[in-house]
């Protein structure tokens, strides 16, 4: 099962996410140079599978030995520490292109019908210009880890001279301790107007507040550390064939974040599938299945297929969705679509291959 796993780079997501909300499409019609018939495949459907990590590094500060005395906190971080862990999984269904179901729609002459494809040559509707309503898909997106205020410009020019001479880290710890107490009552004392030398505008005040306050972070960030927060994110495709139990598709290692489902340096992902309904054909009146229309426009009636994916214990997704792979294949009258007086329209569902509408082109507006 692994080799219909791909991983996608993460530089990739933001292409994958234009494709989806930007698609590229083109007609064909049913003309003469054509032999009034237009060639179209009916799709697989795929997961593409989105895996959002994060990653929490934390460092000490110079005097966080010195926190609980002068600034009478216990929340301080006295180890240098990094950690990697899972935050989301968001599963997309999407519509792949299938070679081995590809059809022929064979038309007669006349009120010649066309059919809206995507760039995967996968039907999108017959007769319409409208469009499949496709499911609203927010994306995780890769954030990077912002500075801490040690890093920060106000952090270089926050440290006295005195302080950067003192050779004894407890006296350090004493005067930065003072200079953040000394910070705190020139904010207090601006804010209440009692400052010597007040700015005389509102933004040259909030300009000082916000210096004051970066300062204020830097010479806090000494005492009790500081945390970095970043995630990245990898999406890989993977096509729902036959049913597996614990199929690991990928691994999450507490140094090197999403790896391959090869590499056992990590904990697995485990991906598990379950056919609960499998698409039929229609009956007649007899109840017996219809047989194929000749010449008929092909579609999909999918199957249901259970996904639920388990990482360390914990479930990050258990849904329905409809396959096309677990499904059968029937098809419409073509005359319908190329009736003179009351041609029919059709709305494919690009992920299935589905009918998601179908009418007369005389009620649409």
């Amino acid at each position: 099962m692994k080799k219909r796993v791909v991983i996608i780079l993460p530089m990739l997501m933001m292409l994958m996410a234009l494709v989806l909300n930007a698609q590229v499409t083109q007609k064909l019609s049913a003309t003469k140079a054509s032999e009034y018939g237009i060639i179209y495949s009916l799709p697989t459907t795929v997961i593409d599978i989105s895996i959002e990590v994060e990653k929490i590094v934390k460092k000490t500060g110079e005097f966080y030995q010195y926190a609980k005395k002068y600034l009478n906190t216990d929340e301080v971080i006295t180890n240098n520490s990094e950690s990697i862990e899972l935050k989301s999984i968001t599963v997309t269904p999407r519509g792949k292109a299938n070679p081995s179901e590809r059809y022929l729609m064979q038309f007669k002459p006349g009120n010649t019908p066309y059919l809206t494809l995507n760039e995967d040559y996968l039907p999108l509707a017959i007769n319409t210009d409208k469009m499949p309503v496709m499911p609203d898909v927010e994306l995780p997106v890769a954030m990077s880890a912002q500075p801490t205020p040690l890093e920060s410009d106000a952090a270089k020019h926050v440290i006295s001279g005195e302080i950067a001479q003192s050779k004894s880290v407890a006296k350090r710890a004493e005067l930065a301790a003072m200079q953040l107490f000394a910070l705190r009552q020139t904010r207090q004392d601006i804010l209440t107007g009692e400052a010597d030398n007040m700015p005389s505008d509102g933004k040259a005040i909030e300009l000082l507040l916000n210096n004051i306050k970066a300062q204020e972070e830097a010479l806090l960030a000494m005492f009790v550390g500081t945390t970095q927060v970043s995630t990245s994110v990898s999406t890989m495709s993977y096509v729902p064939e036959l049913e597996v139990t614990n199929d690991v598709i990928a691994r999450i290692s507490m140094s090197d974040g999403i790896v391959d489902a090869d590499n056992l340096a990590g904990i697995p992902i485990y991906i598990t599938t379950e056919v609960v309904e499998k698409g039929a054909l229609p009956l007649n009146e007899k109840g017996e299945a219809k047989t194929f229309p000749n010449g008929g426009v092909a579609y999909c009636i999918p199957g249901k297929l259970a996904i639920k994916i388990n990482y360390d214990g914990d479930c990050y997704f258990d849904n329905v969705i409809s396959s096309s792979q677990h499904g059968v294949v029937f098809g419409l009258d073509p005359k319908m679509f190329s009736d003179k007086k009351n041609p029919a329209y059709l709305i494919f569902d690009p992920i299935t291959g589905a009918i998601q509408e179908l009418g007369s082109v005389n009620t649409l507006p």
